[in-house]
């Protein structure tokens, strides 16, 4: 039996028509910047994201550094970043000209500590920004509790947590903004690069949207130093068929891992924690094996596909060498990467799949 890691392609054909039909009425609107299929998944999104605003943007890592230019990060501050995330968290920090302040996470839901935030805060943090990884929403009310006690902004990452809730609301507002990547791959993807910022907070949102168009609100007259990323149309009319449906696939996901949990309890594998407050989206499965890559090796053998996220944690980048952290800084983080697998999941996979991947774990060990 073949398992791909993600069935993307399932996706396009589960809504053909409607999706041929959405990208045919993009493309005959003669409006390839901006425009009314930009403005409908914005509005639906928001809607569902229960926000005030949303606004499409380039991709996932421009949401993020527009987020933080718009909260007013800046050469000389700190951002908290967990220690465990994809670079992109990071990047957006830097790009800013700030300095990421990394904070390990807690070793059971895998999510930044909010124990460790504050013994990571200095007089230059500027803002909180937590990442909801592999679709498991970070504790946000302790989070939050500190960012106000201490003056500073929460931007989420959400780029995984589609869907996800929180103490019953889905992630979009509990922060002062949430940014989303629309990747391919994602819970809700578009068909190429796409993102986008979610806020309660009119302000923030009007400067999100007007660094993003060059530091404009009107063509020709630039306010401030923006930038150019906006949602393309035609991603934008495909969004707005798949959100409908996201809810729904997020259950598949759900029963997916539900049966990953039941049927690889006993095995060498450690699961992935759950927690009362939080309701995963499942945009990821991931266990973790002191024997990792002998068992990829194994997965990959019997045409399982698995992915590791992340095989080299940000500290140890080359890219972040500069702020001289060595071997040993942060043991949590490298205890993941040296142990994290992620199993086939996806609202497209059966759960005969699913019983064919525990079956090999189960015969791994």
């Amino acid at each position: 039996m073949k398992v791909p890691f993600l069935d993307v392609r399932s996706a396009y054909v589960e809504l053909k028509p409607e999706l041929d039909q959405a990208v045919a009425r993009a493309l005959d609107s003669g409006w390839y910047i901006f425009g009314e299929e930009v403005a409908r998944f914005e509005k639906a999104f928001a809607e569902y994201t229960g926000t005030r605003f949303a606004i499409g943007l380039g991709n996932g890592l421009d949401a993020l550094r527009i987020a933080l230019m718009a909260m007013g990060v800046s050469e000389g501050d700190e951002v908290i970043v967990p220690s465990n995330t994809y670079i992109a968290t990071w990047l957006a920090v830097t790009q800013c000209g700030a300095r990421p302040v990394p904070v390990e996470p807690d070793a059971g839901t895998l999510n930044i500590d909010p124990q460790r935030i504050e013994q990571a805060m200095t007089s230059r943090t500027k803002v909180i920004l937590p990442v909801h990884l592999y679709g498991l929403p970070a504790q946000m009310a302790p989070i939050l509790e500190l960012a106000r006690r201490r003056g500073v902004r929460v931007l989420e990452d959400g780029a995984q947590a589609h869907g996800a809730r929180y103490r019953g609301e889905r992630i979009g507002g509990h922060g002062d903004a949430v940014t989303w990547s629309f990747y391919p791959g994602k819970n809700l993807g578009a068909f190429g690069d796409a993102g986008g910022v979610t806020t309660n907070d009119a302000e923030l949102a009007d400067r999100v949207r007007t660094i993003a168009n060059y530091g404009s609100k009107v063509k020709y007259v630039n306010e401030v130093c923006g930038v150019n990323s906006r949602l393309d149309p035609i991603h934008a009319a495909a969004l707005a068929v798949k959100l409908p449906l996201l809810d729904a696939w997020n259950a598949r996901r759900a029963e997916i891992a539900g049966y990953y949990r039941r049927h690889l309890q006993g095995t060498s594998v450690r699961l992935p924690v759950a927690h009362p407050d939080c309701e995963s989206s499942w945009h990821l499965f991931p266990v973790f094996s002191q024997r990792r890559d002998a068992l990829q090796a194994r997965l990959k053998g019997a045409g399982i596909e698995t992915l590791i996220h992340y095989p080299i944690p940000p500290h140890s980048q080359q890219a972040y060498r500069s702020l001289g952290y060595g071997k040993g800084a942060f043991p949590i983080a490298e205890a993941m990467a040296e142990t994290e697998l992620s199993l086939p999941i996806g609202p497209h996979m059966t759960l005969e799949q699913a019983a064919y991947v525990c079956e090999i774990i189960a015969g791994f060990e």
